[in-house]
């Protein structure tokens, strides 16, 4: 199973979203062809009820710990309630662009 696939199917059985979608950005950074390491997820469901961000965001990480200890070098996290999910209008923002790491900015 491809690591996004994976990261879907752990986070659709622990936490039944409303909405999920997981992208694989691997390709918008510094990795080598097909690399399955830098991840965006968009989450929307009723366990974020009442959460504050750092603890949704700890309830995923604690779910992904396998995936994160491994293969995952980067996961941008989009955790929403579903009134939140609809005050944004079912849009997440965009990532940013990758500034390389570790390489120098000029």
């Amino acid at each position: 199973m491809k690591m996004q696939e994976q990261i879907s199917s752990k986070l659709s059985e622990a936490l039944s979203p409303e909405f999920i979608e997981v992208i694989n950005e691997s390709h918008l950074h510094n990795t080598p062809v097909d690399s399955e390491s830098h991840f965006k997820v968009i989450i929307v469901c009723q366990a974020f009820n009442g959460k504050l961000p750092v603890k949704r965001h700890q309830l995923v990480y604690g779910i992904l710990a396998d995936e994160l200890s491994s293969q995952v070098h980067a996961l941008a996290l989009h955790t929403y309630t579903p009134e939140e999910w609809s005050d944004r209008h079912q849009q997440a923002p965009a990532s940013p662009d990758c500034r390389g790491g570790s390489k120098k900015v000029v």
